[in-house]
């Protein structure tokens, strides 16, 4: 009977600690559905994309390419590398899962491992327990989906100004996701810059344009700036 009140007294808490996180991420896949119903995806699409992924820029980018019937590859290729840093927080992650944390159980949390998700799972716990993570995950997740599908239905319904304006929102939320970093580190600033103008170059030379796709512009630009990030400014030894 004291385990069961625990794990209750778990799941609560993690529900408390994100409801915030829910309440953002609602405005943000608002967005991101109204720029599906602007793309032509069926609405229940939009809603099955946001019900299995839990990645903004993963969606956002694997969308353009569906609208424009690119191929499967491009896919798997962008979502690796735009989602990359998804590897090494479920790996910090797994350090500070009890012990009683099943495979089962792993596998189905990764699926929620998001930003902010992760963050507040490492700071507020010295152990995560599947309770109180599964309490965490659960208003974000409805969040996301219920926004994206809110978002689809009212796309098609308002004006062609508000929908411009609320495409623009997702964007936006990339804006401030860097900022942050980029003010705390040279490195980050300068990779920001050299990613944008290889993407300039995708996007102004006819020859890049015709060429490439935007995927695999997205991909070519992301490896390219890390690589000389890597170079200008390789990480120290352990100590550092």
């Amino acid at each position: 009977m004291e385990k069961s009140e625990k794990k209750t007294s778990y799941f609560s808490k993690g529900v408390k600690d994100g409801l915030p996180i829910g309440l953002g991420y609602l405005s943000v896949s608002f967005a991101f559905g109204v720029q599906s119903s602007i793309l032509g995806v069926p609405i229940l699409i939009s809603l099955l994309i946001s019900a299995t992924n839990l990645t903004s820029a993963g969606q956002l980018a694997g969308l353009e390419i569906i609208a424009r019937s690119g191929g499967f590859l491009e896919i798997i290729l962008t979502q690796i590398v735009i989602n990359a840093r998804y590897f090494l927080m479920s790996i910090t992650l797994s350090q500070k899962l009890e012990d009683d944390y099943s495979l089962p159980n792993r596998l189905l949390s990764s699926a929620f491992i998001t930003d902010e998700i992760f963050l507040v799972s490492v700071t507020k716990n010295r152990c995560v327990n599947k309770s109180y993570f599964y309490g965490l995950s659960l208003l974000p997740y409805i969040c996301w989906a219920l926004g994206t599908l809110v978002g689809a239905i009212l796309g098609g319904i308002l004006p062609f100004e508000v929908q411009s304006a609320l495409g623009i929102a997702i964007y936006a939320m990339f804006i401030a996701i860097i900022i942050p970093p980029i003010k705390e580190s040279r490195s980050v600033l300068f990779a920001v810059l050299i990613s944008g103008a290889i993407s300039c170059l995708f996007y102004y030379i006819p020859l890049l344009k015709d060429s490439v796709s935007q995927g695999f512009a997205i991909i070519i630009s992301a490896v390219i700036s890390a690589l000389i990030i890597a170079k200008i400014y390789p990480r120290g030894g352990a100590d550092e």
